[in-house]
């Protein structure tokens, strides 16, 4: 079991047990702020912005929210400024990680990821030493219920999308960086069941791991992901699908 969208079954297993709807908005809400504050508040002109009131929306985030994050990042209220901060490094059994944060302390998230490194047994590198690895994409996922594979596979590849795969959590699009946004308003403006989007990080390569590595290098992700500064979390593993499910069944 490998790549983005194994990470992202697991996020959503994980999440019945958290208040994952909650994180999800305060991430989203955090991206809004970042791209109004680099970008100003026009989502005509503000690329990353569109694409992350896009991304809130697929969530059913209230316009509320959308529009409070907007007016925080231009500075219309006050609030934290937030800022971005990437950190790479290795885990259990070689594998790279990076780690991709929005923060308004830059002292207290360094401290917190590499505590997190330094517990499960992963070291913090320099910047550069993973990030290589990594190809940024986007992932639009659709509720299977709703439509069929076939139609939606004919709707992606129309719009521009460069993959279409069903799961057992949904239909899941993938798409080159620049052709996200596109691809996902497409998606919406034909009322398409939009269950959820992002932008990921698809490594070039993977690395195996199993036993002790593979339960913890999990801990490790899972820490990581459970920290309020990170947006995401990336990493290039390999790991048996019945091994997974009995790593995250004991998590």
């Amino acid at each position: 079991m490998s790549g983005h969208s194994k990470w992202s079954t697991i996020k959503r297993k994980k999440g019945a047990k958290d208040a994952a709807r909650s994180k999800v908005w305060s991430r989203l809400a955090r991206e809004i702020i970042v791209a109004a504050r680099m970008g100003g508040g026009d989502q005509e002109t503000n690329a990353r912005l569109r694409t992350a009131i896009l991304a809130a929306k697929a969530t059913n985030m209230p316009n509320t929210n959308i529009e409070r994050g907007i007016k925080r990042g231009t500075g219309e209220i006050e609030g934290a400024v937030y800022e971005e901060l990437n950190f790479e490094g290795y885990g259990p059994g070689g594998v790279a990680v990076l780690v991709e944060t929005q923060t308004d302390n830059r002292n207290r998230t360094a401290s917190e990821v590499r505590h997190a490194f330094s517990k499960y047994n992963g070291n913090l590198g320099t910047t550069g030493c993973v990030s290589y690895l990594f190809t940024r994409k986007g992932s639009i996922s659709l509720d299977s219920a709703l439509i069929d594979m076939e139609k939606a596979m004919e709707l992606a590849i129309e719009a521009g999308a460069e993959d279409v795969e069903e799961t057992s959590d949904g239909i899941v699009i993938t798409t080159a960086f620049e052709d996200y946004t596109s691809v996902l308003q497409s998606m919406q403006d034909q009322e398409l069941p939009v269950i959820g989007s992002e932008l990921f990080q698809e490594p070039a390569t993977t690395v195996r791991v199993e036993g002790r590595d593979a339960v913890t290098l999990m801990k490790l992700i899972s820490a990581m992901d459970d920290l309020d500064d990170v947006s995401q979390v990336s990493a290039n593993f390999d790991i048996d699908e019945a091994e997974m499910a009995e790593i995250m069944e004991s998590m």
